[in-house]
């Protein structure tokens, strides 16, 4: 089942603010519909996201065609959904590129941008399985965080798919899953896809991270990443940070696992990254809180970054 397609004229997605509980498909025949699934999460992910882009730019086509002015504010409202994740608004200006050929050209590139995340995927897996081999031996016991996996793609996922590599090959020792704050995407989806999978896991709340692996408890810690600046400072669901710098005490790899399409060369380090806050009532009731959904993880504790094309050994001095 892949996460997002175009089925008869609608996106359709499996909804993931209902997962674990039920898996849930829903289809989105407007522009609002899908604005309103990126911002509340029922569609996530980096790959996802590119996909939801292409696609909701064709949406936006059906639903306006013949007005110039409301086409182009719908295309403005899909590509600013979410500020932070490069993916989306690459998705949506590739198919917004098409415009001017037709719906039936701007399809196809949603379609390409869909099949482009698909074949990533699969190289991803291949390529993060391999380094995590090399660095951690054939039984590697493995810390993620977020949600990775297909749902976060449109099948296989990034780092995860990398995970479940390892499992297939008979080369990976068990899985922690931060449980990832505030809406459990580790706790809820990932754990849900590694059940799936049958394989071996254990969820841990994200500030037990770094002490799990002072203890020894954890090889490397693999996730992915929401956009990579040219620097090769990695944007990630917000707890990363913490990780990178408990793996770094550590000594043990902290691998980021990427599609090409979220490296950002014209960013040229985290900070000039828009990060996302988000509603304090999602952390919080009734108190002041401070919500942001994504943290930057300088590149100096980045070991590796693992994309759908290469192997970027920071650690070793090579540029993104």
């Amino acid at each position: 089942m892949r996460t997002i397609d175009w089925v008869d004229g609608t996106i359709e997605i499996i909804d993931q603010t209902a997962l674990p509980g039920r898996l849930e498909v829903r289809r989105l025949a407007t522009v609002e519909d899908l604005v309103d699934a990126i911002q509340s999460l029922a569609v996530r992910g980096a790959p996802a996201l590119g996909v939801a882009g292409a696609y909701g730019v064709a949406l936006a086509a059906k639903q306006h065609s013949g007005d110039a002015d409301l086409l182009r504010a719908a295309v403005h409202r899909i590509t600013t959904a979410r500020p932070t994740a490069v993916n989306l608004a690459r998705g949506a200006e590739r198919a917004a590129a098409l415009l001017p050929l037709g719906l039936d050209a701007v399809l196809a590139e949603a379609d390409a941008v869909r099949d482009e995340e698909i074949a990533a995927s699969a190289a991803m897996a291949t390529r993060g399985a391999d380094l995590l081999t090399e660095l951690c031996g054939p039984a590697a016991r493995v810390l993620t965080h977020c949600n990775t996996g297909a749902l976060a793609a449109v099948v296989g996922g990034t780092a995860l798919g990398a995970v479940v590599e390892l499992h297939r090959r008979g080369h990976l020792g068990s899985v922690i899953a931060s449980e990832t704050r505030p809406l459990l995407q580790g706790a809820r989806l990932t754990a849900w896809e590694l059940s799936q999978a049958g394989i071996d896991f254990r969820v841990a709340v994200d500030s037990a991270g770094p002490f799990l692996m002072a203890r020894g408890q954890v090889d490397a810690v693999v996730l992915g990443a929401d956009r990579i600046c040219g620097n090769g400072d990695t944007v990630n669901k917000v707890g990363t940070y913490a990780h990178a710098l408990g793996a770094r005490r550590a000594g043990i790899p902290f691998v980021v696992v990427a599609p090409e399409s979220t490296v950002d060369a014209g960013t040229a380090g985290g900070a000039d990254v828009e990060i996302e806050y988000r509603d304090g009532a999602e952390v919080s009731a009734g108190v002041p809180a401070v919500n942001p959904a994504f943290d930057v993880t300088p590149h100096d504790l980045v070991t590796a970054i693992v994309t759908d094309r290469r192997v970027v050994r920071l650690d070793r001095g090579e540029r993104v």
